[in-house]
């Protein structure tokens, strides 16, 4: 885990470019100062960021890459939570109270954060109302995105929430190209199932048979290209 080589200018870019949504409102003045407060750190793929039942002092903001957030059962078992992605934040539990974290975070790519302390954010967020609203309405977000999971898991059918999980990754890291979307996958097979709470060897075959239905093609274990998005959504919406 090294400091960030990229620096406040890197940073400052980043915020000026409203990339982090939190900060969206600020003008370039204010997100000037804030760069001063933040501390920047680098994680390579599979780092943990944050550990379960960590009592944390900060707001961890992602700047480039990914991660999971993630709980583990007694016997091992990973359950998948969240994806986080660049502009997304974390750790939002230590800012008014001393509750302790209430999952782990590791690196699924290599990872670059910026850091601000919870006495700093309690200051920003008191000059700053927009942010305050800002960081409510993404948790509302959140908490919808995680209803919106446990409703799939109890009541859909497996078919059905893969396809929805396919579209979920489409709008968030796919690209249009002449032949269809193509989504660069934030989750390796293994962690899509996990995140359904289904088998891989289940994840495998359906995938599979979407394939042999020429909905998706599998470029290699990171890609796949939606060519048929019309099927898709009527399969996620059964």
């Amino acid at each position: 885990m090294d400091l960030c080589d990229n620096g406040c200018n890197a940073c400052l870019q980043k915020l000026c470019a409203h990339k982090v949504p939190i900060f969206s409102s600020l003008n370039y003045k204010h997100l000037k100062e804030i760069t001063k407060l933040i501390e920047h750190k680098t994680y390579s793929k599979g780092d943990v960021l944050l550990i379960e039942n960590d009592l944390g002092d900060s707001i961890i903001i992602i700047n480039k890459g990914s991660a999971k957030a993630v709980r583990y059962s007694q016997d091992g078992r990973e359950q998948i939570l969240h994806v986080l992605m660049e502009g997304d934040f974390f750790g939002e539990q230590f800012l008014f109270s001393n509750q302790r974290a209430s999952y782990s975070v590791e690196a699924l790519e290599e990872v670059s954060i910026c850091l601000l302390t919870k006495v700093e954010f309690k200051k920003l967020l008191s000059s700053s109302p927009d942010i305050a609203m800002k960081v409510i309405e993404e948790l509302g977000n959140r908490l919808v995105r995680l209803e919106n999971s446990m409703k799939r898991i109890g009541v859909k059918s497996i078919d059905s929430r893969i396809g929805q999980l396919l579209m979920d990754f489409s709008h968030k890291y796919g690209n249009k190209t002449e032949m269809g979307i193509e989504v660069h996958l934030p989750l390796s097979r293994e962690g899509m199932s996990n995140y359904l709470g289904i088998a891989r060897e289940t994840m495998s075959r359906k995938l599979s048979q979407l394939e042999t239905d020429q909905v998706i093609r599998s470029e290699g274990n990171k890609i796949i290209v939606i060519l048929d998005e019309a099927k898709l959504i009527e399969l996620s919406e059964m």
